[in-house]
């Protein structure tokens, strides 16, 4: 007899485990008697690090910025009114206002764009760090393609999405676009989310704005999510509104699933 007979794991696998490829969720985990196989608790502990890493992780703004001004986009960088990212995560109403030297920053005279880009940590600067650029890559040149005009590129730290109705107040923007780190889960901790505001100013609502999330590897790609924020811009523009007035189907093709 041999020992693995002897001594027989007492994780069980679930049945319909091959159901795993097709999403990243935590399922058919198997179990061990009432709990969890020590991998997948060990698996979730790590997820969960992970997670509370991404929160914490600090967006490199000079980075960011670099690569911005290498592609010849004009960018300034501003911070909200939340100090340090202890106060940014007991005070989320000061996330959503600037600084009073962003403020002043962006006072200055300069022609109003069509569109103003703000790129914000949020809840995950590993999430911007790695998407932000892919999509901004795809992005701006469709809007400039589409002879939109593109504001100063504007990097945000301690930002939350309403971040993105002072700053294009000030530009007087017609439309703001915040590309913003989302709150990490177990499945994902560097997801890139982009809200959508017609006529950006203070008082906008969650209503008013839409969203495209998930975009991350395995997730939507920067590129589609580009492709579905020049369509929901285009139908901004030819409607004059956005969020849950704003009529349109810009679906996104899906993720490809793994062999």
């Amino acid at each position: 007899m041999t020992e693995s007979e002897r001594f027989p794991s007492p994780a069980r696998p679930d049945r319909w485990g091959h159901l795993r490829r097709f999403t990243d969720a935590r399922i058919a985990l198997g179990h061990a008697g009432s709990g969890l196989p020590t991998a997948a608790h060990l698996a979730f502990q790590a997820a969960h690090a992970q997670a509370r890493d991404a929160v914490h992780a600090p967006l490199d703004v000079g980075a960011l910025m670099a690569a911005l001004i290498e592609r010849g986009w004009p960018a300034v960088a501003v911070a909200s009114a939340a100090p340090d990212r202890t106060t940014y995560l007991t005070r989320p109403d000061l996330g959503r206002l600037l600084s009073d030297e962003s403020q002043r920053r962006l006072s200055e005279p300069m022609t109003a764009p069509d569109v103003v880009l703000v790129v914000g940590d949020g809840l995950s600067g590993t999430a911007v760090q790695t998407n932000a650029l892919p999509v901004l890559d795809a992005l701006v040149p469709r809007l400039q393609a589409a002879g939109l005009r593109v504001g100063p590129i504007v990097v945000a730290e301690q930002a939350r999405v309403a971040l993105g109705d002072p700053v294009g107040a000030l530009f007087q923007a017609k439309a703001a676009v915040v590309l913003i780190g989302e709150r990490p889960g177990l499945s994902a901790a560097d997801s890139l989310g982009l809200y959508l505001t017609w006529e950006p100013r203070p008082g906008r609502v969650d209503s008013e704005r839409n969203c495209i999330s998930n975009v991350r590897a395995g997730g939507l790609a920067p590129a589609a999510a580009a492709e579905q924020a020049a369509a929901l811009l285009t139908a901004m523009f030819a409607r004059r509104r956005s969020g849950i007035l704003l009529n349109t189907t810009a679906a996104a093709p899906p993720p490809e699933l793994p062999d």
